[in-house]
């Protein structure tokens, strides 16, 4: 029987090997993750938000995997006991030329698929969270929380009982074909392993672990921090559950948002500031080689010169509390600075190709023997367990042909 070596430890990771091993085609299931734990970065470093596919095209892959990633992850959650709320939020336009792409979002929800989608007045934007302002919105109630820590730990145990290998600390050195085989060689850590197929989800460093397998593509994975701040504790009354701005279509993030999360507390962010290091989560991270690689990419700076209004305006936002809370102030008008305070920060792993432009949808290569993942942003944690059943589709299909 065939073997399958899956890189990295997120939530796309760890959902592809579980469905991998579910099928009951492999002899062998090993992910490797080179962190002391699954579940380091992007899957954990994030707003816990259970994405329902209101912003993503219709037909792209967003779309369908956000609609039936939710579904089957609020499904998951509830089968393993795993927090979450399906609590709904609301998407607010602060003025009129917000409008016309609220009801784009509202249309775009629909031809998703999504149910319960209400157009709401200022009036009735009160009603259901009485400290926030615009004068129109539109109200997700699949949207929700959930705790992505435990997920990630509940996809590790059912993958090790049911048979399948978790190797930590196993850093991808090498890839390389055997000779006169279809097989992998994969150097990781201080493992040699052999394996039939080769499926890369590795988030961040996706790009390098393309090429390192022989994939020649134009994209590069371009780090981009997300900071948030907290709401004290006696200010937490201020926001009742999620309050999201109708997003910049210029830019492939959602804006500042507020949060509450499922264990208690609101969280305010993020931002979308370039970082100098994939892992950079504090601003004076640097890694030389991520710089590096960043700097001489042609595609980062055809991606300034397009934008530098927008990424001038990220960067002052970063260093400045005062004008990060007038983004909340714009949803909220009641926040005032003694109200938020520094809190975490995650590093979006975003594909840019070499003309400047942002990857939008998830971007899946295949190539013989192996399938990689090298464009998975938001909303990938949502629907992670549907990319996990589109991994194994097209891994049993490469199998068959």
């Amino acid at each position: 029987m065939p073997s399958i070596a899956v890189i990295g430890g997120g939530l796309v990771g760890l959902a592809s090997a579980l469905k991998l091993q579910q099928t009951g085609r492999f002899d062998r299931v090993v992910l490797l993750e080179k962190e002391r734990d699954v579940g380091q970065h992007q899957s954990t470093h994030n707003s816990g938000v259970l994405h329902a596919g209101l912003y993503y095209a219709p037909g792209s892959l967003k779309a369908r995997f956000a609609i039936d990633g939710l579904r089957e992850m609020v499904a998951f959650c509830r089968e393993h006991g795993i927090a979450h709320e399906q609590c709904g939020k609301v998407v607010v336009a602060t003025d009129e030329s917000e409008l016309d792409r609220l009801n784009t979002l509202h249309e775009r929800g629909q031809k998703n698929g999504l149910t319960g989608l209400k157009k709401l007045n200022s009036a009735e934007l009160r009603e259901i969270e009485p400290h926030a302002r615009g004068i129109a919105a539109v109200r997700v109630p699949e949207e929700g929380i959930v705790d992505y820590a435990a997920v990630c730990q509940t996809l590790k145990r059912l993958i090790v009982s049911r048979g399948g290998e978790v190797l930590v600390e196993a850093s991808v050195r090498s890839i390389g074909r055997v000779r006169d085989s279809e097989s992998w060689t994969i150097l990781a850590g201080t493992h040699t392993l052999s394996a039939t197929v080769l499926v890369n989800c590795a988030g961040l460093h996706a790009d390098r672990i393309a090429r390192l397998a022989g994939v020649q593509t134009d994209l590069q994975i371009v780090p981009f921090r997300g900071e948030y701040y907290t709401l004290r504790a006696d200010r937490a009354f201020l926001v009742r559950n999620l309050i999201y701005p109708v997003p910049n279509p210029a830019f492939p993030f959602l804006g500042v948002h507020l949060t509450r999360m499922v264990h208690g507390g609101i969280e305010a962010g993020p931002n979308a500031t370039l970082a100098a290091a994939r892992e950079g989560y504090r601003k004076g991270d640097v890694d030389l080689r991520d710089l590096g690689e960043a700097i001489s990419f042609s595609g980062l700076w055809r991606f300034i010169a397009r934008y530098p209004r927008l990424v001038t305006y990220e960067v002052a936002r970063s260093r400045s509390p005062g004008l990060f809370l007038k983004s909340l102030q714009r949803l909220v008008p009641e926040l005032r600075l003694g109200d938020i305070i520094p809190g975490p920060s995650g590093v979006r792993a975003q594909a840019m190709r070499r003309n400047g432009e942002l990857v939008q949808d998830f971007e899946v290569v295949e190539r013989p023997g192996a399938v990689h993942i090298i464009n998975a942003p938001s909303p990938a944690a949502t629907a992670s367990l549907a990319i996990g059943g589109e991994v194994t589709r097209r891994v049993l299909g490469m199998m068959s042909s």
